[in-house]
């Protein structure tokens, strides 16, 4: 499958970055926040991966596989922008990242990372930085080792 071609309805260019430390580009076929698996068509070999989300550390949804390798992402929040609760989240592998909640804050009380009786296996997060190729980012809540909400 080229790099170019055209998106179907029911997938998205993306990332996934796994708690091993693979990573693989494609495209993530009916993927949503509740599911326990996917189906990710890797790109240049065009083969089907079953993906599931406990093998995640996260999901990048992306704007091209190629990227910009001299970006370096802004890691700092400006004023005004965007919308949502500002937060840092450091990984089990101590990676960061930086960047607004999608939605409301994925726990209700103490320190869980997922509401009770909720179905979602983790959350989105927005960057900070518009320039980075990154659209948006789905955190796995297992591969978190800690979450700070940055005060407005």
């Amino acid at each position: 499958m080229p790099a170019g071609r055209r998106l179907m309805a029911n997938e998205e260019r993306v990332v996934a970055r796994f708690n091993n430390g693979i990573v693989l580009k494609g495209y993530a076929k009916n993927f949503s926040i509740d599911c326990d698996s996917f189906v990710l068509d890797e790109t240049g070999s065009g083969k089907a991966h079953h993906i599931a989300l406990a093998e995640l550390k996260a999901l990048f949804f992306i704007k091209t596989f190629e990227g910009n390798s001299k970006h370096r992402d802004k890691k700092i929040f400006s004023a005004g922008g965007k919308k949502g609760s500002k937060v840092y989240i450091k990984f089990l592998d101590e990676e960061s990242l930086v960047g607004f909640v999608d939605g409301e804050i994925p726990w209700e009380k103490g320190y869980f990372l997922s509401k009770e009786g909720s179905k979602a296996k983790g959350f989105y997060l927005v960057p900070v930085d518009d320039c980075c190729n990154n659209v948006k980012v789905f955190v796995v809540a297992s591969s978190v080792q800690d979450m700070t909400v940055m005060v407005k």
